[in-house]
């Protein structure tokens, strides 16, 4: 019998400095309650997706940069939408900065039909400075305002099968979709913030939405699993962000995506079972890696 989790890949437009939680929370259960009305068991939302992304300018006020973190998960107006899950009876993914004491990172849950969280994963692969580029039209500060996650790469039991987190420049790194498969991943959530423009690089925004998709279908094909990819787009506080959301197929075919830049859904039935022919043909990873081999990969450079 097929083990069908039917995912919508929820998109956000852009995410204004001056939206309040509120504002951003109730567009949010909007695309939840879309998902419902199409049957969807699990919608996926970008990273950060709570915020404006603030790495892209500097916070000098420090106020306003833990205004922009949750202490908790969830709390404040974010309960309404984990409220709202349970009502409608979604799972979904969520990206966000977390708080946690002294340390900073930034975070997705994956949450349960019931609204119960089910896991937590802390981005590992940070791109940007720790330091303030002048000369740039935006800056990358992730590595200023995160930590490196400090969980791993963790699976969970869900959704009838195996599933994990991603996030953003995560998908860049085939790391990410190799320890994730050889824990069984079957379904990986992977939110992302990508601007169009990479400020000291030549890539044409052509070339960086031809990359994005490239690295995660590559990601799903050789690690025989579903790949949800999910933007925030748009233009936000000037950085003109990448679309491209879409839902990857074991194959690495892309089997649904968005058309715009904007709260939009893409909505596929993922059939699990579809993993198992890479998974024990050409991708059995028990019977055909060879880790004795690949000490390099792990050396410090």
């Amino acid at each position: 019998m097929a083990r069908i989790v039917k995912v919508a890949a929820a998109q956000l437009g852009p995410i204004a400095k001056t939206e309040t939680r509120e504002m951003v929370v109730k567009r949010l259960i909007a695309l939840l309650e879309q998902a419902s009305i199409r049957g969807c068991d699990l919608a996926v939302f970008p990273e950060l997706a709570l915020t404006t992304f603030f790495p892209h300018w500097e916070v000098t006020d420090p106020v306003e940069l833990d205004s922009y973190y949750e202490k908790t998960m969830p709390e404040g107006p974010v309960v309404a939408l984990f409220e709202a899950a349970k009502r409608l009876s979604i799972g979904f993914s969520l990206g966000y900065a977390e708080l946690d004491g002294q340390q900073r990172f930034n975070s997705s849950v994956l949450v349960s039909k019931e609204g119960q969280i089910v896991g937590k994963y802390r981005k590992v692969h940070l791109p940007g400075y720790s330091e303030i580029h002048p000369e740039h039209p935006f800056q990358n500060l992730e590595k200023m305002y995160f930590e490196v996650g400090d969980l791993g790469f963790p699976v969970f039991d869900a959704f009838g099968g195996k599933v994990g987190m991603a996030i953003c420049n995560d998908r860049r790194w085939p790391e990410t979709y190799r320890i994730l498969a050889l824990q069984g991943v079957e379904l990986i959530t992977l939110g992302y913030n990508t601007p169009l423009l990479n400020p000291g690089q030549t890539q044409s925004p052509a070339q960086r939405l031809f990359h994005n998709r490239l690295c995660m279908q590559a990601g799903a094909y050789q690690n025989s699993t579903w790949v949800v990819g999910v933007a925030k787009a748009g233009l936000e506080e000037g950085c003109d962000m990448m679309a491209g959301t879409c839902i990857i197929a074991p194959t690495g075919e892309i089997v649904a995506e968005t058309s715009g830049i904007g709260d939009e859904l893409a909505v596929a039935e993922c059939d699990l079972d579809a993993c198992l022919p890479g998974k024990e043909g050409e991708f059995n990873l028990k019977l055909n890696r060879r880790p004795e081999k690949y000490g390099l990969l792990i050396e410090v450079l």
